[in-house]
């Protein structure tokens, strides 16, 4: 039934303008707008498709991560997106590096938010 067609991932965030923002000018995605009613938005992930952003007031960001963006050097991913503004986690079950990556336990990874709370990260290509 769903051999032709292609999937696609969407999450919740409780500021589609905040959001829009982040995701353009802060990780310099492209953001299209969709007008569905209540907005909508669509995150061109090159060579993963499209991912939907929606609004949703009661939003609660998931305990888990919700994006990953493999990246090829991920000292220097994390060097920009701090020089942008962007804040590493810390989670205590995880040794992470003063910048934040947690280095040994499979791929390189850094953890970060978007505005509405989403845990997104950059990981180091393997």
């Amino acid at each position: 039934m769903f051999k032709n067609t292609k999937a696609f991932s969407g999450f919740a965030v409780d500021d589609l303008s905040a959001a829009k923002n982040f995701y353009r000018e802060t990780l310099g995605l492209k953001v299209t707008e969709i007008d569905m009613g209540d907005g909508l938005l669509e995150l061109d992930i090159a060579g993963d498709g499209n991912v939907m952003v929606y609004p949703k007031p009661d939003h609660a960001p998931a305990t888990y991560t919700i994006l990953n963006f493999p990246v090829n050097d991920i000292d220097t991913a994390v060097d920009e997106l701090s020089k942008r503004g962007v804040r590493f986690e810390r989670y205590p079950d995880f040794d992470q590096d003063e910048k934040g990556i947690s280095r040994g336990n499979g791929p390189s990874i850094a953890w970060f938010t978007d505005p509405a709370g989403n845990i997104l990260s950059v990981l180091q290509k393997t």
